[in-house]
Protein backbone atom coordinates (compact mmCIF):
# COMPACT_ATOMS: atom_id res chain seq x y z
CA UNK A 1 0.00 0.00 0.00
CA UNK A 2 1.52 2.90 -1.12
CA UNK A 3 1.88 5.97 1.50
CA UNK A 4 3.96 8.86 1.27
CA UNK A 5 5.04 11.87 3.71
CA UNK A 6 3.77 15.25 2.59
CA UNK A 7 5.45 18.28 2.14
CA UNK A 8 4.70 21.38 1.96
CA UNK A 9 5.04 23.41 -2.18
CA UNK A 10 7.78 25.48 -2.33
CA UNK A 11 5.52 28.87 -2.98
CA UNK A 12 7.13 30.67 -6.08
CA UNK A 13 5.65 27.27 -7.51
CA UNK A 14 2.88 27.51 -5.85
CA UNK A 15 2.34 31.36 -7.11
CA UNK A 16 3.57 30.24 -10.63
CA UNK A 17 0.37 27.66 -11.24
CA UNK A 18 -2.00 30.23 -10.05
CA UNK A 19 -0.81 32.82 -12.80
CA UNK A 20 -1.61 30.28 -15.00
CA UNK A 21 -5.25 28.90 -13.85
CA UNK A 22 -6.34 31.89 -10.97
CA UNK A 23 -5.68 31.34 -7.01
CA UNK A 24 -8.95 29.84 -6.49
CA UNK A 25 -8.24 26.62 -8.85
CA UNK A 26 -5.09 25.98 -6.87
CA UNK A 27 -5.31 23.38 -3.62
CA UNK A 28 -1.80 22.77 -1.26
CA UNK A 29 -2.94 23.46 2.09
CA UNK A 30 -3.04 20.35 3.67
CA UNK A 31 -6.60 19.88 5.12
CA UNK A 32 -7.36 20.79 1.26
CA UNK A 33 -5.62 17.74 0.27
CA UNK A 34 -6.70 15.24 1.67
CA UNK A 35 -10.18 14.11 -0.18
CA UNK A 36 -7.24 13.66 -3.05
CA UNK A 37 -5.27 11.15 -1.43
CA UNK A 38 -7.56 8.26 -3.14
CA UNK A 39 -9.06 6.83 -5.62
CA UNK A 40 -11.53 4.15 -5.43
CA UNK A 41 -9.11 1.41 -4.12
CA UNK A 42 -7.63 0.84 -0.65
CA UNK A 43 -4.52 2.66 -2.18
CA UNK A 44 -3.43 6.45 -0.76
CA UNK A 45 -1.01 9.37 -0.77
CA UNK A 46 -1.38 12.85 -0.81
CA UNK A 47 -0.13 14.71 -3.27
CA UNK A 48 1.81 18.70 -2.45
CA UNK A 49 -0.91 20.48 -4.68
CA UNK A 50 -3.80 20.15 -7.00
CA UNK A 51 -4.29 22.67 -10.16
CA UNK A 52 -7.94 22.46 -11.55
CA UNK A 53 -7.22 23.62 -15.73
CA UNK A 54 -10.02 25.26 -17.91
CA UNK A 55 -8.23 24.28 -21.43
CA UNK A 56 -5.40 22.91 -22.74
CA UNK A 57 -2.86 26.03 -22.78
CA UNK A 58 -3.71 25.62 -18.74
CA UNK A 59 -2.50 21.98 -18.69
CA UNK A 60 0.38 22.31 -21.09
CA UNK A 61 1.89 25.28 -18.75
CA UNK A 62 0.72 23.89 -15.70
CA UNK A 63 2.98 20.37 -16.56
CA UNK A 64 5.96 22.97 -17.78
CA UNK A 65 5.88 24.36 -14.14
CA UNK A 66 5.68 21.29 -12.42
CA UNK A 67 8.65 19.53 -14.26
CA UNK A 68 10.71 22.24 -14.27
CA UNK A 69 10.53 21.94 -10.62
CA UNK A 70 11.38 18.52 -10.73
CA UNK A 71 7.38 17.50 -9.45
CA UNK A 72 5.63 14.70 -10.39
CA UNK A 73 2.66 14.87 -12.24
CA UNK A 74 -0.75 12.45 -11.91
CA UNK A 75 -3.95 13.28 -13.93
CA UNK A 76 -6.74 12.79 -12.05
CA UNK A 77 -10.46 12.64 -13.28
CA UNK A 78 -13.68 11.94 -10.91
CA UNK A 79 -11.32 9.67 -8.87
CA UNK A 80 -13.26 6.65 -9.34
CA UNK A 81 -10.36 4.39 -10.89
CA UNK A 82 -10.03 1.18 -9.16
CA UNK A 83 -6.01 0.16 -9.78
CA UNK A 84 -4.54 3.50 -7.98
CA UNK A 85 -3.90 5.23 -11.36
CA UNK A 86 -5.17 8.77 -9.65
CA UNK A 87 -2.85 8.49 -6.64
CA UNK A 88 -0.13 10.75 -6.39
CA UNK A 89 2.43 8.24 -5.52
CA UNK A 90 5.21 10.56 -5.31
CA UNK A 91 3.53 13.90 -4.43
CA UNK A 92 3.74 16.62 -6.58
CA UNK A 93 1.12 18.20 -8.71
CA UNK A 94 -2.24 16.48 -9.44
CA UNK A 95 -4.05 17.60 -12.69
CA UNK A 96 -7.38 17.29 -11.95
CA UNK A 97 -9.68 17.75 -15.19
CA UNK A 98 -12.91 17.97 -14.08
CA UNK A 99 -13.24 21.78 -14.94
CA UNK A 100 -13.09 20.89 -18.42
CA UNK A 101 -16.26 19.49 -19.00
CA UNK A 102 -18.17 21.26 -22.38
CA UNK A 103 -19.71 19.18 -24.31
CA UNK A 104 -18.09 21.21 -27.70
CA UNK A 105 -19.72 19.57 -30.68
CA UNK A 106 -22.24 16.77 -31.36
CA UNK A 107 -22.12 15.88 -35.20
CA UNK A 108 -25.66 13.88 -35.21
CA UNK A 109 -24.94 13.02 -39.00
CA UNK A 110 -21.40 11.28 -38.52
CA UNK A 111 -22.34 10.13 -34.97
CA UNK A 112 -19.75 11.47 -33.25
CA UNK A 113 -19.38 14.27 -30.13
CA UNK A 114 -16.15 16.52 -29.19
CA UNK A 115 -15.62 16.41 -25.87
CA UNK A 116 -13.78 17.39 -22.51
CA UNK A 117 -12.33 15.19 -20.37
CA UNK A 118 -14.41 16.15 -17.19
CA UNK A 119 -17.62 15.38 -18.84
CA UNK A 120 -19.53 12.79 -16.85
CA UNK A 121 -19.76 9.48 -18.69
CA UNK A 122 -23.68 9.29 -18.57
CA UNK A 123 -24.26 12.87 -19.27
CA UNK A 124 -22.67 12.50 -23.30
CA UNK A 125 -25.73 9.93 -23.78
CA UNK A 126 -28.59 12.16 -21.92
CA UNK A 127 -26.99 15.25 -24.70
CA UNK A 128 -27.49 12.83 -27.54
CA UNK A 129 -30.54 11.54 -26.51
CA UNK A 130 -32.95 13.61 -28.59
CA UNK A 131 -31.23 12.19 -31.91
CA UNK A 132 -31.71 9.12 -31.04
CA UNK A 133 -28.27 8.31 -30.21
CA UNK A 134 -25.82 7.48 -26.89
CA UNK A 135 -22.53 6.53 -26.48
CA UNK A 136 -21.98 2.68 -25.49
CA UNK A 137 -19.70 2.05 -22.98
CA UNK A 138 -20.88 2.11 -19.52
CA UNK A 139 -19.01 1.80 -16.63
CA UNK A 140 -20.73 1.60 -13.60
CA UNK A 141 -19.30 4.18 -12.07
CA UNK A 142 -21.14 5.98 -15.30
CA UNK A 143 -23.12 8.16 -13.13
CA UNK A 144 -19.50 9.97 -12.01
CA UNK A 145 -16.97 8.64 -13.64
CA UNK A 146 -15.07 10.90 -16.21
CA UNK A 147 -14.63 10.30 -20.21
CA UNK A 148 -10.71 11.66 -19.74
CA UNK A 149 -10.42 8.69 -17.05
CA UNK A 150 -12.19 6.51 -19.15
CA UNK A 151 -9.73 7.17 -21.88
CA UNK A 152 -7.01 6.48 -19.80
CA UNK A 153 -8.38 3.26 -18.44
CA UNK A 154 -9.74 1.86 -21.31
CA UNK A 155 -12.77 1.43 -19.58
CA UNK A 156 -15.51 -1.05 -20.02
CA UNK A 157 -18.80 -2.01 -18.79
CA UNK A 158 -21.69 -4.45 -19.03
CA UNK A 159 -22.83 -3.50 -22.49
CA UNK A 160 -19.17 -3.94 -23.32
CA UNK A 161 -19.60 -7.58 -24.53
CA UNK A 162 -21.44 -6.90 -27.59
CA UNK A 163 -20.16 -3.09 -28.66
CA UNK A 164 -16.60 -2.96 -27.39
CA UNK A 165 -14.33 -1.15 -24.58
CA UNK A 166 -13.77 2.78 -24.59
CA UNK A 167 -10.78 2.16 -27.69
CA UNK A 168 -13.04 0.87 -29.81
CA UNK A 169 -15.03 4.44 -29.44
CA UNK A 170 -12.46 6.75 -29.42
CA UNK A 171 -11.90 8.67 -33.14
CA UNK A 172 -9.00 11.17 -31.99
CA UNK A 173 -7.63 12.64 -29.01
CA UNK A 174 -6.14 16.20 -28.29
CA UNK A 175 -3.48 15.72 -25.61
CA UNK A 176 -0.65 17.50 -23.56
CA UNK A 177 2.52 15.20 -23.69
CA UNK A 178 4.87 15.02 -20.71
CA UNK A 179 6.87 17.92 -22.30
CA UNK A 180 4.17 20.01 -22.00
CA UNK A 181 3.02 20.25 -25.85
CA UNK A 182 -0.76 20.26 -27.32
CA UNK A 183 -0.70 17.90 -30.18
CA UNK A 184 -3.44 15.32 -31.97
CA UNK A 185 -3.93 11.64 -32.23
CA UNK A 186 -6.06 10.54 -34.73
CA UNK A 187 -9.32 12.84 -35.90
CA UNK A 188 -12.48 12.58 -36.73
CA UNK A 189 -12.49 9.95 -39.40
CA UNK A 190 -12.66 6.04 -38.21
CA UNK A 191 -9.00 5.52 -39.58
CA UNK A 192 -6.23 7.06 -40.29
CA UNK A 193 -2.91 6.44 -42.06
CA UNK A 194 0.48 5.41 -40.13
CA UNK A 195 0.87 4.16 -36.52
CA UNK A 196 -2.09 4.00 -34.34
CA UNK A 197 -0.71 6.91 -31.50
CA UNK A 198 -4.42 7.06 -30.49
CA UNK A 199 -4.85 3.28 -29.97
CA UNK A 200 -1.71 3.47 -28.05
CA UNK A 201 -2.66 6.16 -26.00
CA UNK A 202 -6.05 5.04 -24.68
CA UNK A 203 -5.37 2.79 -21.73
CA UNK A 204 -1.85 4.16 -21.03
CA UNK A 205 -3.22 5.04 -17.97
CA UNK A 206 -1.87 8.60 -17.48
CA UNK A 207 1.24 7.69 -18.44
CA UNK A 208 1.71 9.19 -22.13
CA UNK A 209 0.14 12.13 -21.85
CA UNK A 210 -2.86 14.03 -20.85
CA UNK A 211 -6.04 14.09 -23.00
CA UNK A 212 -7.73 17.56 -23.49
CA UNK A 213 -10.42 17.01 -25.99
CA UNK A 214 -11.56 13.82 -27.63
CA UNK A 215 -13.69 12.43 -30.50
CA UNK A 216 -16.19 10.09 -29.56
CA UNK A 217 -18.33 7.60 -32.20
CA UNK A 218 -22.35 7.37 -30.81
CA UNK A 219 -24.33 4.55 -31.97
CA UNK A 220 -28.15 4.82 -32.89
CA UNK A 221 -30.12 3.49 -30.29
CA UNK A 222 -31.53 0.15 -30.76
CA UNK A 223 -35.24 -0.88 -32.19
CA UNK A 224 -36.25 -2.80 -29.04
CA UNK A 225 -34.71 -4.32 -25.94
CA UNK A 226 -35.09 -7.34 -23.46
CA UNK A 227 -33.91 -7.70 -20.14
CA UNK A 228 -34.01 -11.17 -18.52
CA UNK A 229 -32.88 -12.02 -14.72
CA UNK A 230 -32.14 -16.03 -14.59
CA UNK A 231 -32.08 -17.34 -11.16
CA UNK A 232 -29.91 -20.03 -9.98
CA UNK A 233 -29.09 -22.02 -6.52
CA UNK A 234 -25.69 -22.21 -7.78
CA UNK A 235 -23.08 -20.21 -9.11
CA UNK A 236 -21.16 -23.20 -11.02
CA UNK A 237 -25.01 -23.19 -12.31
CA UNK A 238 -24.78 -19.62 -13.72
CA UNK A 239 -21.44 -20.12 -14.60
CA UNK A 240 -22.08 -22.97 -17.00
CA UNK A 241 -25.00 -20.82 -18.36
CA UNK A 242 -22.40 -18.07 -19.64
CA UNK A 243 -20.51 -20.28 -21.76
CA UNK A 244 -23.66 -21.94 -22.90
CA UNK A 245 -25.34 -18.65 -24.25
CA UNK A 246 -22.39 -17.86 -26.33
CA UNK A 247 -21.93 -21.46 -27.80
CA UNK A 248 -25.13 -21.57 -28.77
CA UNK A 249 -23.97 -18.20 -30.94
CA UNK A 250 -26.20 -15.18 -28.95
CA UNK A 251 -24.01 -12.64 -28.20
CA UNK A 252 -26.17 -10.52 -25.86
CA UNK A 253 -25.41 -6.88 -25.36
CA UNK A 254 -24.53 -7.78 -21.74
CA UNK A 255 -24.57 -10.92 -19.81
CA UNK A 256 -23.60 -10.31 -16.21
CA UNK A 257 -23.56 -12.58 -13.05
CA UNK A 258 -23.76 -11.28 -8.91
CA UNK A 259 -23.43 -14.09 -6.58
CA UNK A 260 -25.35 -14.72 -3.18
CA UNK A 261 -23.47 -12.34 -1.29
CA UNK A 262 -23.87 -9.17 -3.71
CA UNK A 263 -27.59 -10.17 -3.67
CA UNK A 264 -27.41 -9.96 0.00
CA UNK A 265 -26.19 -6.65 0.05
CA UNK A 266 -28.04 -5.18 -3.08
CA UNK A 267 -31.54 -6.26 -2.34
CA UNK A 268 -32.16 -4.88 1.29
CA UNK A 269 -30.76 -1.51 0.24
CA UNK A 270 -32.35 -1.15 -3.67
CA UNK A 271 -35.48 -3.76 -3.44
CA UNK A 272 -34.93 -4.56 -6.88
CA UNK A 273 -36.30 -8.21 -6.91
CA UNK A 274 -33.21 -10.46 -6.44
CA UNK A 275 -34.18 -13.51 -4.48
CA UNK A 276 -32.12 -13.41 -1.18
CA UNK A 277 -32.37 -17.01 -1.23
CA UNK A 278 -30.34 -17.17 -5.17
CA UNK A 279 -26.67 -18.88 -5.19
CA UNK A 280 -26.16 -16.59 -8.30
CA UNK A 281 -28.31 -14.56 -10.62
CA UNK A 282 -27.72 -13.60 -14.71
CA UNK A 283 -28.77 -10.64 -15.87
CA UNK A 284 -28.89 -10.70 -19.44
CA UNK A 285 -29.84 -8.14 -22.07
CA UNK A 286 -30.36 -8.58 -26.05
CA UNK A 287 -30.98 -5.43 -28.15
CA UNK A 288 -31.58 -5.17 -31.79
CA UNK A 289 -34.82 -5.71 -34.09
CA UNK A 290 -37.25 -6.73 -32.73
CA UNK A 291 -37.89 -10.17 -34.82
CA UNK A 292 -34.00 -10.88 -33.86
CA UNK A 293 -34.03 -9.91 -30.29
CA UNK A 294 -37.60 -12.12 -29.73
CA UNK A 295 -35.35 -15.37 -31.55
CA UNK A 296 -32.14 -14.26 -28.97
CA UNK A 297 -34.51 -13.89 -25.67
CA UNK A 298 -35.84 -17.58 -26.70
CA UNK A 299 -32.89 -19.21 -26.92
CA UNK A 300 -31.43 -17.80 -23.76
CA UNK A 301 -34.30 -18.80 -21.86
CA UNK A 302 -33.57 -22.45 -23.27
CA UNK A 303 -30.25 -22.59 -22.40
CA UNK A 304 -30.95 -21.09 -18.63
CA UNK A 305 -33.82 -23.85 -18.21
CA UNK A 306 -31.33 -26.47 -19.37
CA UNK A 307 -28.49 -25.72 -17.26
CA UNK A 308 -30.55 -25.47 -13.86
CA UNK A 309 -32.28 -22.07 -13.42
CA UNK A 310 -35.10 -22.14 -11.35
CA UNK A 311 -36.81 -19.37 -13.06
CA UNK A 312 -35.99 -16.86 -16.06
CA UNK A 313 -37.91 -13.73 -15.46
CA UNK A 314 -38.41 -10.93 -17.57
CA UNK A 315 -38.58 -6.90 -17.90
CA UNK A 316 -41.76 -6.02 -18.98
CA UNK A 317 -41.52 -2.02 -18.65
CA UNK A 318 -38.73 0.62 -19.07
CA UNK A 319 -39.16 0.84 -15.12
CA UNK A 320 -38.79 -2.71 -14.23
CA UNK A 321 -35.55 -2.92 -16.86
CA UNK A 322 -33.97 -0.43 -14.94
CA UNK A 323 -34.97 -1.65 -11.92
CA UNK A 324 -32.84 -4.73 -12.68
CA UNK A 325 -30.23 -2.44 -13.74
CA UNK A 326 -30.46 -0.19 -10.69
CA UNK A 327 -29.22 -3.25 -8.53
CA UNK A 328 -25.99 -4.18 -10.69
CA UNK A 329 -24.73 -1.01 -10.99
CA UNK A 330 -24.95 -0.08 -7.46
CA UNK A 331 -23.54 -3.25 -6.21
CA UNK A 332 -20.43 -2.84 -5.31
CA UNK A 333 -21.50 0.31 -3.38
CA UNK A 334 -23.86 -1.30 -1.71
CA UNK A 335 -21.74 -3.77 -0.65
CA UNK A 336 -20.71 -1.55 2.50
CA UNK A 337 -23.53 -2.62 4.16
CA UNK A 338 -21.79 -6.04 4.86
CA UNK A 339 -18.23 -4.49 6.26
CA UNK A 340 -16.62 -1.52 6.33
CA UNK A 341 -14.23 -1.62 3.78
CA UNK A 342 -14.07 -3.88 0.47
CA UNK A 343 -10.84 -4.73 -1.69
CA UNK A 344 -12.26 -4.32 -5.61
CA UNK A 345 -10.47 -6.96 -7.99
CA UNK A 346 -10.13 -7.11 -11.67
CA UNK A 347 -9.22 -10.35 -13.45
CA UNK A 348 -10.38 -12.13 -16.56
CA UNK A 349 -10.03 -15.62 -17.18
CA UNK A 350 -11.42 -17.75 -20.50
CA UNK A 351 -15.52 -18.01 -20.16
CA UNK A 352 -15.55 -21.84 -19.73
CA UNK A 353 -12.96 -21.68 -16.62
CA UNK A 354 -15.46 -19.28 -14.58
CA UNK A 355 -16.72 -22.37 -12.62
CA UNK A 356 -13.02 -23.29 -11.56
CA UNK A 357 -11.30 -20.00 -10.74
CA UNK A 358 -14.65 -19.20 -8.96
CA UNK A 359 -14.90 -21.92 -6.86
CA UNK A 360 -10.95 -21.61 -6.28
CA UNK A 361 -11.54 -17.88 -5.54
CA UNK A 362 -14.21 -18.79 -2.59
CA UNK A 363 -11.53 -21.22 -1.40
CA UNK A 364 -8.98 -18.11 -1.17
CA UNK A 365 -11.64 -16.02 0.64
CA UNK A 366 -11.99 -19.06 3.01
CA UNK A 367 -8.03 -19.38 3.87
CA UNK A 368 -7.55 -15.94 4.67
CA UNK A 369 -10.94 -15.99 6.66
CA UNK A 370 -12.69 -12.87 4.83
CA UNK A 371 -15.96 -13.03 2.94
CA UNK A 372 -15.65 -12.67 -1.16
CA UNK A 373 -19.07 -11.11 -3.10
CA UNK A 374 -18.61 -11.67 -6.91
CA UNK A 375 -19.94 -9.53 -9.63
CA UNK A 376 -18.75 -10.11 -13.02
CA UNK A 377 -19.11 -9.12 -16.52
CA UNK A 378 -19.14 -12.79 -16.96
CA UNK A 379 -20.04 -12.48 -20.82
CA UNK A 380 -16.37 -11.60 -21.56
CA UNK A 381 -14.74 -13.83 -18.41
CA UNK A 382 -13.92 -10.05 -16.14
CA UNK A 383 -13.77 -10.87 -12.55
CA UNK A 384 -14.62 -8.99 -10.14
CA UNK A 385 -14.26 -9.86 -6.55
CA UNK A 386 -15.12 -7.93 -3.75
CA UNK A 387 -12.85 -8.91 -0.44
CA UNK A 388 -14.87 -7.62 2.70
CA UNK A 389 -12.51 -6.43 5.23
CA UNK A 390 -12.02 -4.21 7.99
CA UNK A 391 -9.12 -2.07 7.77
CA UNK A 392 -9.00 -0.91 11.55
CA UNK A 393 -8.21 -4.35 12.22
CA UNK A 394 -4.39 -4.31 12.54
CA UNK A 395 -2.72 -6.43 9.66
CA UNK A 396 -6.28 -6.95 7.74
CA UNK A 397 -5.06 -4.62 4.86
CA UNK A 398 -1.77 -6.52 4.03
CA UNK A 399 -3.92 -9.96 4.06
CA UNK A 400 -6.23 -8.59 2.35
CA UNK A 401 -3.59 -7.58 -0.85
CA UNK A 402 -1.82 -11.19 -0.24
CA UNK A 403 -5.06 -12.70 -0.86
CA UNK A 404 -5.83 -10.39 -3.52
CA UNK A 405 -2.48 -11.17 -5.30
CA UNK A 406 -3.37 -15.18 -5.13
CA UNK A 407 -6.44 -14.54 -6.75
CA UNK A 408 -4.87 -12.44 -10.43
CA UNK A 409 -2.61 -15.74 -9.63
CA UNK A 410 -5.53 -17.75 -10.10
CA UNK A 411 -7.00 -15.81 -13.21
CA UNK A 412 -3.14 -15.71 -14.68
CA UNK A 413 -2.63 -19.38 -14.14
CA UNK A 414 -6.25 -19.91 -15.71
CA UNK A 415 -5.02 -18.20 -18.81
CA UNK A 416 -6.26 -15.37 -18.28
CA UNK A 417 -5.28 -11.50 -17.34
CA UNK A 418 -4.82 -9.39 -14.75
CA UNK A 419 -7.13 -6.83 -15.37
CA UNK A 420 -10.21 -6.00 -18.16
CA UNK A 421 -10.88 -2.66 -17.24
CA UNK A 422 -9.73 -1.30 -14.09
CA UNK A 423 -5.79 -0.96 -15.37
CA UNK A 424 -2.99 -1.86 -13.70
CA UNK A 425 -1.71 1.34 -11.79
CA UNK A 426 -0.19 1.24 -8.64
CA UNK A 427 -1.35 -1.46 -7.54
CA UNK A 428 -0.80 -4.65 -9.82
CA UNK A 429 2.34 -3.19 -11.38
CA UNK A 430 4.40 -6.04 -9.93
CA UNK A 431 1.67 -8.63 -11.58
CA UNK A 432 2.75 -7.15 -14.86
CA UNK A 433 5.78 -9.64 -15.14
CA UNK A 434 2.83 -12.58 -14.36
CA UNK A 435 1.96 -12.07 -18.33
CA UNK A 436 4.62 -10.02 -20.20
CA UNK A 437 8.38 -11.00 -20.71
CA UNK A 438 10.96 -8.54 -20.58
CA UNK A 439 11.33 -8.29 -23.48
CA UNK A 440 7.76 -7.08 -23.99
CA UNK A 441 8.20 -4.85 -20.47
CA UNK A 442 11.53 -3.50 -22.90
CA UNK A 443 9.21 -2.44 -25.82
CA UNK A 444 6.55 -1.06 -23.56
CA UNK A 445 8.99 1.42 -21.84
CA UNK A 446 10.63 2.30 -25.50
CA UNK A 447 7.16 3.42 -26.27
CA UNK A 448 6.61 5.66 -22.95
CA UNK A 449 10.24 7.06 -23.67
CA UNK A 450 9.21 7.86 -27.82
CA UNK A 451 6.08 10.36 -26.14
CA UNK A 452 9.01 11.77 -23.91
CA UNK A 453 7.88 10.69 -20.47
CA UNK A 454 9.81 10.55 -17.94
CA UNK A 455 9.85 8.97 -13.85
CA UNK A 456 7.76 11.84 -12.68
CA UNK A 457 5.24 11.47 -15.42
CA UNK A 458 2.39 9.56 -13.18
CA UNK A 459 5.05 7.82 -11.69
CA UNK A 460 4.47 4.62 -9.53
CA UNK A 461 2.08 3.54 -12.35
CA UNK A 462 1.80 0.34 -14.61
CA UNK A 463 5.64 -0.38 -14.70
CA UNK A 464 7.02 -2.61 -11.84
CA UNK A 465 9.63 -0.33 -11.41
CA UNK A 466 10.41 3.09 -10.77
CA UNK A 467 12.93 4.87 -9.02
CA UNK A 468 11.14 5.46 -5.21
CA UNK A 469 8.18 3.19 -6.11
CA UNK A 470 9.98 0.46 -4.40
CA UNK A 471 11.24 -2.56 -6.37
CA UNK A 472 10.62 -6.18 -8.08
CA UNK A 473 14.09 -8.58 -8.78
CA UNK A 474 16.84 -5.90 -9.54
CA UNK A 475 17.84 -8.55 -11.55
CA UNK A 476 15.02 -8.25 -13.95
CA UNK A 477 15.15 -4.48 -13.39
CA UNK A 478 18.74 -4.55 -14.95
CA UNK A 479 17.89 -6.88 -17.61
CA UNK A 480 14.74 -5.08 -18.96
CA UNK A 481 17.03 -1.77 -18.64
CA UNK A 482 19.40 -2.86 -20.88
CA UNK A 483 17.50 -3.76 -23.02
CA UNK A 484 15.14 -0.90 -23.19
CA UNK A 485 18.75 0.93 -24.06
CA UNK A 486 19.41 4.63 -22.17
CA UNK A 487 16.79 6.77 -23.35
CA UNK A 488 14.09 4.90 -21.97
CA UNK A 489 12.21 5.23 -18.96
CA UNK A 490 10.17 2.85 -16.74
Amino acid sequence: MVENEIKTLDKGVIRSLERVVGREAVLWRPEELIAFEYDGTIDRARPQAVVFPTNAEHVAEVVRIALDAGLPVTPRGAGTGLSGGAVAALGGVVVALTRMKRIIEVDSENRLAVVEPGVVNLELSKAVASYNLYYAPDPSSQRVCTLGGNVAENAGGPHCLAYGVTTNHVLGLEVVTPEGEIVWLGGRARETPGYDLRGVFVGSEGTLGIVTKIVLRLLRRPEATRTLLAIFDEVDQASAAVSSIIGRGVVPAALEMMDAEVIRAVEPALHVGYPLDAGAVLLIEVDGLRETIAEQASAVREVCDAEGAREVREAEEDAEREQLWAGRKGAIGALGRLAPNYYVLDGVVPRTKLPAVLREVYAIGERYGFPIANVLHAGDGNLHPNVLFDERKPGETARVLQAGAEIMRACVDAGGSITGEHGVGYEKRSFLKWIFSDADIAAMAKVKAAFGSSELYNPCKLFPTGKGCGEVSQAQVDRVMKQAGPDAYI
